[in-house]
């Protein structure tokens, strides 16, 4: 019954939640096998550059794309996609970034190794899994959305895997080495109201990983080739991927479905401002109940997480109640 209770209250919770902060963005395409190749990796990349900017209203300064050869569209390409320039723009980034905003992170190219030792193929010396983590930890404050659309990337997700974070991997399996899809199937996702399934304006991170996984499914069917691929997704810290996130068993999918980067207007209401201040509070103190789960009580945690959870709802319900003209 408890548990049904949390499932409730997170269903309630979800849909304001990750739209209220600014949006940041990192595109980073790395080596192609064929020059046809690379030049689909930037496409996928710069499809997502255009809505960040014209739709999502993500900042200049907040926009990154790194590429193997900058000079081929300077206007959008900031930098070489090697590990120095990563470094340099997570950092950027990290010295931007608010508690609860929403760090997006799309790594398209030719994934290969295994664990930690996980890399994409790029310019130079290709960092790890362990380094791309260890990049991630910059963002404890907000919730990272984490994309390696890269074949042979399964092992990515348990590396990156942590409390807020959102990872997808193309593959499933790092022995999953044949070129992937899943790029330009997750950018279309992320650009166009198609993903939007609940029609609400926005695109979630799990309404974009379901189109984008069930067109790639379309596309080998047409072509009448066996899957060779197999997108997976987590989003509760726990390292295991869900092929269908938000599907029972699953028990992944709900910080996905609540997070969006399509950022809500700013209100002028001074009731609405309190009540999301409020509600950020709430949000940092939850963040911070479950990254204390494996050392606390479990009774003590689902009571704790119950509650607030259910101050945040009530926040979320007056926010919604205000907006639709409801009771001064």
């Amino acid at each position: 019954m408890r548990r049904l209770a949390l499932l409730l209250l997170l269903a309630w919770v979800a849909p304001l939640a990750a739209q209220d902060g600014r949006v940041h963005v990192l595109l980073v395409t790395g080596l192609g096998g064929e020059p046809a190749e690379g030049r689909g990796f930037v496409e996928a990349a710069t499809q997502i550059h255009e809505t960040a900017r014209t739709r999502w209203g993500v900042a200049d300064s907040s926009l990154i794309f790194l590429a193997e050869r900058p000079a081929e569209d300077s206007a959008r390409i900031s930098g070489r996609s090697t590990r120095e320039e990563i470094a340099a723009a997570m950092l950027r980034l990290s010295r931007r970034a608010a508690a609860g905003d929403v760090l997006l992170v799309v790594v398209i190219g030719h994934g290969s190794g295994e664990g930690a030792e996980s890399r994409v193929n790029l310019p130079g010396p290709d960092p790890t899994a362990a380094e791309w983590n260890l990049w991630l930890s910059g963002f404890a404050q907000q919730t990272v959305v984490a994309i390696v659309a890269a074949s042979g990337s399964g092992d990515f997700l348990p590396q990156l895997s942590g409390t807020n974070r959102v990872v997808m991997t193309a593959t499933k399996s790092p022995s999953e080495r044949n070129a992937s899809i899943f790029a330009s199937r997750i950018s279309r996702a992320l650009s166009s109201g198609d993903a939007d399934a609940d029609k609400d304006g926005a695109v979630s991170a799990l309404e974009a990983y379901r189109f984008a996984k069930a067109a790639v499914a379309r596309a080998y069917d047409d072509d009448k080739k066996l899957l060779t691929e197999h997108a997976q997704l987590d989003d509760n810290g726990d390292k295991l991927g869900s092929v269908d996130p938000g599907v029972a068993p699953s028990l992944d999918g709900a910080l996905a479905g609540r997070t969006t980067f399509q950022r809500r207007a700013e209100s002028t209401d001074p009731r609405i401002v309190a009540l999301i201040a409020e509600r950020r509070a709430l949000e940092a103190q939850l963040s911070a109940l479950r990254a204390r789960k494996a050392s606390t009580d479990s009774t003590v945690y689902e009571r704790d997480l119950e509650n607030l959870l259910l101050e945040i709802a009530k926040r979320t319900r007056a926010i919604r109640q205000i907006e639709q003209g409801g009771p001064r």
